[in-house]
């Protein structure tokens, strides 16, 4: 079977690996090159990494509705997307024998959209999921071929989601897709009365509020480890926070209650929030016991704005 494979981040490259491993792989389509870094250096995808690596063909439009032919001139035979970032025209999707499945990282119809494994863990659910799923022109709509669940654990992130779901994914895409060669498939319409959406994340979405519960503070910080992160502000500065631990206490939202070795003690609406890790903007990330020697940013009584 000639495979087309289309994908950008870390999320994809478990599945990308395991195609070539299992079928062939004729062409990788993946976003551009992008600068990353305070010393903006160009950088390819993690997919187009793999590709090369493989000496698999790379194809990287600007804007794949308007760049396509050299998807057409492949002559695939199936398409795979797996967190490819762009909408998908028509005429490509519609062009393979066998169509254009998608690797999407939820439990649909749960989590339509750009953010589905950050929203599972800030949102407090007991399991993430993959589910692959015909092509259409909606977005997360097509109907669903396969079904995985994966336990998120009181210390995952999304880092290690990504890996987790990654995994799992990968597996279940060579299971459908042998169904798929062997005329073996049942796809299952999605339930249009529990769709919810997982937007893309905003600038906003990134602020700490210390109004929240602690345990919400926690998913948080969790949820969006290592991208986007999240931060907070105090005495002027923006301070980047990472998972840490919550306790019980009472201080009021945003207070800080104790500095020691074993974090910085910020109040919440129930509890008490610990910064275990941080990054002052314009430093490098620390841990609060190495924060301490030179601190004097941060003192006891001082409150994060919420």
């Amino acid at each position: 079977m000639r495979i087309v494979f289309m994908g950008t981040p870390d999320f994809g490259v478990p599945t990308l690996e395991k195609l070539i491993e299992k079928h062939g792989v004729v062409l990788v389509v993946s976003q551009p090159d992008r600068k990353v870094g305070r010393k903006r250096v160009l950088t390819p995808s993690p997919i187009k990494e793999v590709a090369l690596k493989h000496n698999i063909p790379v194809f990287q439009p600007e804007r794949i509705k308007e760049d396509y032919q050299a998807v057409l001139d492949a002559e695939p035979d199936l398409i795979v997307t797996a967190a490819y970032g762009q909408f998908v025209p028509s005429v490509v999707l519609d062009y393979p024998k066998y169509r254009a499945i998608n690797v999407h990282a939820s439990l649909l119809p749960k989590y339509r959209g750009g953010s589905p494994i950050h929203a599972a863990i800030r949102n407090g659910d007991e399991y993430a999921g993959v589910t692959i799923i015909y092509m259409v022109k909606k977005m997360d709509a097509g109907e669903m071929l396969g079904q995985v669940k994966v336990k998120i654990e009181s210390d995952d992130t999304a880092l290690t989601m990504f890996s987790k779901l990654g995994s799992a994914g990968s597996d279940l895409l060579i299971e459908t897709i042998d169904k798929i060669e062997n005329d073996n498939i049942n796809p299952i319409e999605q339930d249009l009365s529990l769709v919810t959406i997982s937007p893309n994340i905003q600038r906003d979405d990134e602020k700490i509020n210390w109004n929240e519960t602690a345990r919400q503070i926690d998913l948080h910080t969790r949820a969006y480890h290592t991208w986007p992160g999240t931060f907070s502000e105090i005495n002027g500065e923006k301070v980047k926070v990472f998972p840490g631990k919550f306790i019980e206490g009472t201080a009021n939202p945003g207070e800080v209650v104790e500095l020691s070795i074993e974090g910085i003690k910020v109040g919440t609406s129930d509890g008490l929030f610990i910064i275990t890790e941080l990054q002052v903007q314009g430093k490098k990330r620390m841990f609060v016991k190495d924060f301490l020697n030179g601190n004097k940013l941060i003192n006891k009584g001082d409150t994060f704005s919420k």
